[in-house]
Parts: structure tokens; sequence; C-alpha cells
């Protein structure tokens, strides 16, 4: 059960501010709870406190920083239904979504607690030239200094334990912006770190207003500003930010790709999956699918018949696979997107339809790229359906927009694969399967209007630090 306050957390220490933040239960719209609610003030004081902990945070062990991390495993283990119920209701995430996100929270850390014990630097020799004779090089990675984090309502956990962790394995102190609508599972996580032996003012965790959190922004003594939501707000900031380095994760408009020689079953039920799941509030849920003519005909009703397999519903059913959207208000863009294309030529062949927070599973065809269910991120569950001829003819087609963020292509083309890894202006390019498909290790992140960097433990690591060189002359030691 959620309780009924949560208090925010500035220098490691809970903080009731005066001020509060109601959340509510995204499939009812009832209050759920308060969780207290950061000004101006409680951010100075943060950054604060993470200037002062970034030398006792930087001159820890590794193994002590692995620890810590490995400490948050196992108390989300021990609170896992209280974690993805606690999704289910902020999030309006089902609730077997909800426990597969706790599992990947999971997973971030532990990976972050290896990461921690192997991250390093490199040897290199200088001798190049006779003029370097003698001459070698170390290097080693120190960590950047106190960050900042602004993280988005879609994976509440997630998205938080990708700048969290790796903050921690690297040594860098931060502060923490959850989203307003979800900031429960970050309090959570913030009342587990509480626990450990972190340096006092080595993490805040603070639920505040978008017009009261400047500060995560302008401070110059913040190093590093890791943000991920909307390319507009994520531009913003960059253009604010000052020197300070910058990380953004700004979503897209995924594209899949099926050619003639594909499974076409399993990449229906695929793509279905990539589009609908979550509802399609996810920055790499399938938008667009392009098939092949030579196919089309027999993959349009595989694809509608996945669809019709979603049901919407209380997410505290775990029966249910098609949860609300975040507000009533998203909602109502998202079906008024949907009708623009329509009412412009598009044909709706499944769903449609919105009741209240709830859009159904929805594919449709004949829609133009300038139509914003093309040209722009729905950040619901929509998807446009596309004939092509050529497969060159296609990866120019997926090109087309300003996002990139992940792209999936199915088929047994070896070639094909390669063209597309080659071609497709992305960040990354998934052969048969979804470009939804993310493992917590591996590098993510887009180009265009998708975003600056790269997320994944070891690469999040290598932007929280910075490289140290020591030259070493030999000649003369002996």
């Amino acid at each position: 059960m959620l309780r009924p306050f949560y208090h925010c957390y500035v220098g490691n220490k809970p903080v009731e501010t005066g001020a509060s933040l109601i959340v509510t239960d995204k499939y009812t719209g009832k209050e759920v709870c308060k969780v207290a609610l950061a000004d101006s003030t409680h951010i100075n004081a943060a950054i604060e406190a993470a200037v002062h902990a970034a030398k006792p945070l930087r001159q820890m062990a590794p193994f002590e920083r692995a620890e810590i991390l490995q400490h948050a495993v196992s108390r989300f283990k021990a609170r896992f239904d209280e974690l993805a119920q606690a999704l289910c209701i902020e999030a309006g995430k089902p609730l077997r979504d909800a426990k597969g996100e706790v599992t990947r929270l999971i997973d971030t850390f532990e990976i972050a607690a290896r990461e921690a014990l192997q991250f390093g630097g490199e040897y290199t020799s200088l001798e190049i030239s006779p003029r370097a004779a003698g001459y070698e090089s170390i290097t080693k990675r120190v960590p950047i200094g106190p960050c900042s984090f602004i993280s988005p309502f879609n994976f509440p956990l997630n998205l938080v334990a990708h700048k969290v962790a790796p903050a921690i394995a690297v040594g860098a102190p931060f502060i923490l912006k959850p989203a307003s609508k979800t900031p429960i599972g970050a309090l959570i996580i913030g009342q587990i770190l509480a626990e450990t032996r972190l340096p006092e003012g080595a993490f805040s965790i603070l639920p505040a207003s978008r017009d009261g959190a400047d500060l995560f922004t302008t401070d110059n003594r913040l190093k590093l500003l890791s943000f991920t939501g909307s390319p507009d707000v994520g531009w913003a900031l960059k253009r604010n930010a000052g020197k300070k380095k910058v990380i953004l994760e700004l979503g897209g408009n995924a594209a899949c790709v099926v050619e003639k020689d594909a499974n076409l079953d399993f990449a229906a039920k695929r793509i279905a999956l990539g589009a609908f799941y979550q509802s399609g509030q996810s920055c790499i849920s399938v938008q667009r699918i392009f098939v092949h003519e030579d196919i089309y005909d027999d993959m349009i009703p595989k694809l509608i018949a996945a669809a019709k397999t979603f049901k919407a519903g209380n997410p505290k059913d775990e029966s249910t696979t098609l949860g609300p959207i975040i507000s009533r208000a998203e909602a109502e863009r998202i079906e008024n997107w949907i009708y623009e294309a329509v009412s412009d030529g598009a044909k709706i062949l499944c769903g449609g339809q919105r009741n209240d927070a709830f859009v159904e599973a929805t594919l449709l065809a004949g829609t133009k790229p300038h139509h914003k269910v093309n040209a722009e991120e729905v950040f619901g569950p929509v998807a446009t359906i596309h004939r092509y001829r050529s497969f060159k003819d296609v990866i120019n087609q997926v090109n087309e927009g300003r996002f990139g963020l992940q792209a999936g292509v199915f088929t047994k083309n070896l070639d094909y694969a390669f063209y597309a890894w080659n071609e497709l202006e992305v960040g990354g390019v998934v052969i048969n399967d979804i470009p939804s498909f993310r493992v917590d290790s591996m590098p993510y992140g887009g180009v265009k209007d998708s975003g600056l960097g790269r997320e994944g433990i070891r690469y999040a690591m290598e932007d929280m630090s910075e490289i140290r060189l020591m030259v070493l002359n030999r000649i003369g030691r002996l």
C-alpha cells in the first residue's frame, strides 16, 4: 500500500517542505497520496550539499560504491510488490508491465554494481617518434562532479535508475527532479539510498514544479545535466545550461520495416507489442510500420489481429494489457491527431476511439508524411502502416523527419541488415525485432531531435566522468 505522504530528500535526509504535490491514481483519477514539494531554497541547499559531498564520494573505493548498489538491489527485491503497485497506481501501468519495470530496475543497479568494479582507464605508449622516446602514459576516470537529473513520467523507476545508478557507480553526487505526475518510485529509491553509507549530501530527490526548478539547469555548480523528456523542453534546457555537459534523451517516432522474407506471424506480434505496450507511452514505441508491397495484404490482417489482443481495463488486473494515458488531456490530444489524419484521407484499420483517458490500440493506413501521427511523436497507442517497393527507398523514407532514436528491420537478408545499420540515421538498429527492444547495458540514445549522448550504465559513467592523464618519462629514472 502507498503511504499517505512521502518526504523529499535533501542531502540524503527526508524533508517536509511545507508544500505538497498531489499524486493521483491514473485509472480512477482520485488522490492517493501527497509528496513534499521542493522550492528553490531546497534545491539550492541540495546543490550545496552535493558540492560538499563530491570529494568524500570520489574517495570511496569502488567496492564500497558497489556495496551500496547491491544494498539497493536487495531492498528492491524485498520491496518488489510495493514498487510494482506504486507504478501501477501513479503511472497507470498494467501490473504485469509494472513488474517488468521493477525487474529492469534491479537489473540496472546490478549492472552498475559490476561496472563500479571494472570502470577505469588505460595504458598508452607515447613513443610515436624519437622526440617521445621513453615516454608512456596512463589515464584514469574521475567523477565530473555534482550532476543534475530530470526524469520523465513513463518509466518512473528504470529511467531514474539509468541516471542514479551510474552516478553512484562512478562517484558523482546528484540532485534528481522526478516527473510531477509520477514521483513516488523515485522517492522510494531515495528511502533505500538513505539506508546506505553514502556521504552526506551525495543525493537529493526533489519533486518540484517546472517553473521552480530553474536551478537544475542554470546553476554553474552542477557539472552535468541529464534530461529525459520532450524535445521542446530538452533543447530549451540545453540553451540555458551554461558550461555544463548536457545529455538529452528526447524520444522519436520509431519505424519498423518488414521485408518480404520476414516471418510475418512473429513480426506482427512483436510490432503490435512495440506499438501498444505501455499504451504507446515509450520513446521507442513503434509508430511507423513499413511493409513490402509483396506481403502488404498478408501482413495487414495479422497486425489487426495482434492489435485487438490488447485489452484495456484496470491496471491492477493482471489480465489488463492496455492502461490509461497519463492524463485525459493527453488522451484527447492523441484522439485529435488520429482524426486530423482521418479527415485528410487516412483510414482507421482498428481502434481509433477514446474513452476518458483510454485510447484504443489504433492502426491507420493511408496517412501522409505531414500528418502529426507520422511527423511528430504520438506517445500513445497509435501506429501508421505504409507499403514500399524497394529496400533502399524505404530506408530513405524512415530517415525523413527530425527524429532518430531506434529502428527495427525484419529481414533474413544480411546485406539488407548491414545496409540498414550503415544508412539509417538513428542511434540503434534492431534486426529481426522491434525498435522498442532495449537491454539496460547497451548504449541507448539518438541523433537529430532525438537527443545527445547515450544511456546504458558504462556509457553514462563515461559522461559522468572525465579523463585524467599522467605522463611518465622513463629516461633517467634508474
